[in-house]
């Protein structure tokens, strides 16, 4: 199993964005100094209060600092995104990290984002579909003829294309049994949201691989997840340091209407991050971050993107979460799964 970090691309409206962008540039720095495997991150647009970095010109910026690390999207909204473009800018992503892009792609959720692109939402299986089908051909083939519903091509070719052979993988994200059903027929992977409890985790993989044989085809190398994480001395000040900041973000995925999630503002952030993270997030000790990262290899996940950062989280906690995961807890979980760089 390797093991990233998921960068956070929002921050508060008032924050500076080029202060931001420059704690990022020294994070992905620290991820690199430290032994991770990856950075990822995400898309979201129109998020009131909020600004929300542009996910392939952010990755852009940060791959001359990952060198060495996997960069993959955790997820790019495919049905918004033209695929021709996606496919020539996916490619030069991967000529400019060295061959160690993932795609990771998933169908969207709001409703405002789609009113936003004008794009109904009623297509997004198909838009998917067409687009991962798209992306595929015109990263491996030349003069590629396709008429779908929504994209039609006639004779195109783009270059540069991928450096990997044949091509980067196509990760599809979803959390229900016919989305994980079709990422396992149409994707190289599929990728998890962080929601699901570590029971249904390991259901979900099955699901996944069942769904790979049943339509012939090998084993998928690549089931991902973004995992939540926020590691201390002790587990109070864990939960004392994530808790306004992740809960804050988990109250706006559920006004955003993401299924899964039940959140009480009557209580504190701390009492509700604590009900929250059960079977779910790894919170509290070096100790206890590995255990729960050992349970991830055990589901069957081969890539876990933790996430030690949320909206309005000062610079010193997110380095210095990054640190002491990187120190103490990435070398024994290593050793407990037998995993290496």
């Amino acid at each position: 199993m390797k093991i990233g970090v998921y960068l956070n691309a929002q921050h508060p409206a008032g924050d500076d964005p080029g202060r931001r962008l420059s704690e990022m540039v020294d994070q992905v720095r620290l991820i690199r100094q430290r032994g991770y495997d990856s950075i990822w991150s995400g898309e979201h647009h129109v998020t009131d209060g909020y600004h929300y970095f542009p996910l392939l010109s952010m990755l852009h910026r940060l791959a001359p600092e990952a060198e060495g690390l996997d960069i993959g999207t955790n997820i790019i909204l495919l049905p918004l995104h033209n695929p021709i473009e996606l496919a020539e800018i996916g490619a030069f992503l991967d000529v400019v990290s060295g061959g160690r892009f993932i795609l990771g792609v998933g169908l969207g959720y709001r409703e405002e984002e789609f009113a936003m692109y004008k794009v109904p939402m009623k297509e997004r299986v198909s838009r998917l579909e067409e687009g991962v089908e798209v992306i595929r051909r015109l990263w491996t083939e030349d003069k590629v003829t396709f008429k779908g519903r929504h994209w039609s091509l006639d004779g195109v070719t783009i270059r540069p294309r991928p450096k990997q052979t044949p091509r980067p993988p196509i990760v599809i994200a979803s959390q229900v049994e016919a989305g994980i059903k079709r990422a396992a027929r149409i994707g190289d992977g599929w990728t998890s949201v962080p929601v699901t409890r570590i029971e249904g985790v390991a259901k979900e993989v099955a699901m996944f691989a069942a769904a790979r044989a049943e339509a012939g085809l090998p084993p998928s190398k690549l089931m991902s997840r973004i995992y939540e994480v926020s590691c201390a001395r002790d587990e109070e000040t864990a939960l004392r340091r994530a808790a306004p900041f992740l809960i804050e973000k988990y109250a706006a995925y559920a006004s955003w209407g993401l299924p899964g999630l039940k959140m009480d503002k009557d209580q504190s952030p701390e009492v509700q991050l604590r009900g929250l993270a059960k079977s779910r997030f790894g919170v509290g000790t070096p100790e206890q971050v590995v255990e729960a990262l050992v349970e991830q290899d055990k589901a069957g996940m081969t890539h876990v993107a933790m996430r030690m950062s949320w909206p309005g989280m000062s610079q010193d906690e997110i380095l210095a979460g990054i640190d002491l995961v990187g120190r103490e807890v990435l070398p024994e979980v290593r050793k407990r799964i037998g995993a290496t760089t």
